[in-house]
């Protein structure tokens, strides 16, 4: 039986209770946070807290984010798996129980804040190196893809269409430009170099996106962000998905399509490899901090 935080109070899944008014539920009107563990050791706490900040004041949800570091090693101790190999947290905070009406309560309100942690396995090197498949879907979501709501039914919908579609995700296209698909950040390797979106409201502010993007170019694999133009993917080397639990994902087949010679390329290699030495450093660092 799994222990989960909501509201102050840790407690069994099959206990916890939202109302059936909380506006999340009825509305959308919140925001969550998605952050790995290492062996018990959050990666990038710091990242995920300013990014679960600046989507709470964007959203103008008032609640405190000072002790959610303590609830996401809580969850982790609770539940037996402070020192599984690979973990994360999901966070969730809606601005609270109310009447359904569209505009903001005037009556002040406490928001609903529910977590739950679990452990999760990376792929095994065999069905790593054979790579993953994706079809691109029209990007349907609304303007501020950037804040990190949970109002996910485009996402849904497009990761379901490339389910029927017997892919293993999406890529999302929006006016002739591949962005991103509907869990992870996207690349294209291109004439040698790892392309990705810029930040801009379209795309999500990947926590791993922002880590590939400093580890590649400190250990000098080439990287660059700039829109990706539908055509340019036709023709991609290598294609690659980057996420907090996918990691560095290859892609090998789009829209039916081989992408280079159908397998984990060498620059999709050389980032996960990086990658993963970092990782390695960071646990070290957090180690040594501790001892």
């Amino acid at each position: 039986m799994s222990t989960v935080y909501l509201d102050g109070e840790y407690l069994p899944k099959e206990e916890a209770k939202v109302s059936v008014d909380d506006r999340g539920f009825v509305l959308s009107d919140g925001v969550y946070e998605v952050a790995a563990f290492y062996d018990g050791v959050p990666f990038y706490m710091d990242r995920h807290l300013e990014r679960l900040r600046r989507g709470l004041e964007f959203m103008r949800i008032p609640y405190d984010i000072a002790g959610v570091p303590d609830i996401w090693q809580q969850l982790l101790v609770r539940n037996g798996i402070d020192g599984a190999p690979t973990s994360l947290v999901y966070m969730q905070i809606t601005r609270g129980v109310a009447p359904r009406v569209h505009a903001f309560p005037k009556v002040p309100m406490t928001p609903t804040v529910y977590a739950f942690a679990k452990a999760w396995e990376r792929p095994t090197p065999e069905t790593w190196s054979k790579g993953f498949t994706a079809v691109t879907v029209p990007d349907r979501r609304w303007g501020r893809v950037d804040i990190k709501t949970i109002c996910l039914l485009p996402n849904v919908l497009a990761q379901q269409a490339a389910q029927d579609a017997g892919a293993d995700d999406c890529i999302l296209v929006k006016d002739g430009v591949a962005l991103e698909s509907a869990l992870q950040n996207f690349w294209a390797v291109i004439d040698g170099v790892a392309v990705t979106h810029p930040l801009t409201q379209d795309v999500l502010a990947g926590i791993t996106r922002g880590v590939v993007l400093e580890v590649a170019r400190a250990n000098g694999i080439p990287v660059q962000e700039r829109p990706i133009q539908l055509e340019e993917l036709a023709a991609a080397e290598e294609v690659v998905f980057t996420g907090t639990t996918g990691e560095v994902r290859p892609c090998t087949n789009v829209d039916g399509r081989p992408v280079g010679d159908g397998k984990a390329g060498p620059v999709t290699r050389a980032l996960s490899k990086a990658f993963r030495k970092h990782i390695e450093r960071v646990l070290a660092q957090a180690h040594s901090g501790k001892a």
